[in-house]
């Protein structure tokens, strides 16, 4: 869905703007645009309880504005999932007859990709 989209439906503008707006989801999706981090990360930053990080991450995910950027096995064998948000800006566009929300990819996301990709290519 981010691929620096734009959203006319007044009806999909209106119920993204209602899901971003909320407190946790801004703090979650703000944790995450510079740089990946766990759920227990995003939790102690934000101070919020573990278990609504979880769902909010869940539904952020399927919506398409934050992905995984990474899976790691800690030292005990647990996986270690490591998020990043898709979306760098959002601009809210309110004229007479139209609700526009304008999604600017997260460019972020895309150089460490790259530089991933590069140090893969020097092994």
């Amino acid at each position: 869905m981010i691929e620096n989209s734009i959203i006319n439906s007044d009806d999909e503008a209106i119920e993204m703007l209602r899901e971003i707006a909320d407190k946790t989801t801004y703090r979650i999706i703000v944790a995450i645009i510079h740089s990946p981090k766990t759920a227990a990360q995003i939790c102690a930053e934000n101070k919020l309880p573990l278990s609504s990080t979880y769902k909010r991450i869940r539904k952020l995910q399927e919506e398409g504005l934050i992905t995984i950027e990474k899976i790691n096995i800690d030292s005990k064998g647990k996986k270690v999932v490591l998020y990043r948000s898709k979306i760098k800006s959002l601009v809210f566009n309110l004229k007479a007859n139209m609700i526009s929300l304008q999604f600017n990819k997260n460019d972020e996301m895309m150089r460490h990709t790259c530089q991933l990709d590069n140090d893969a290519m020097m092994l």
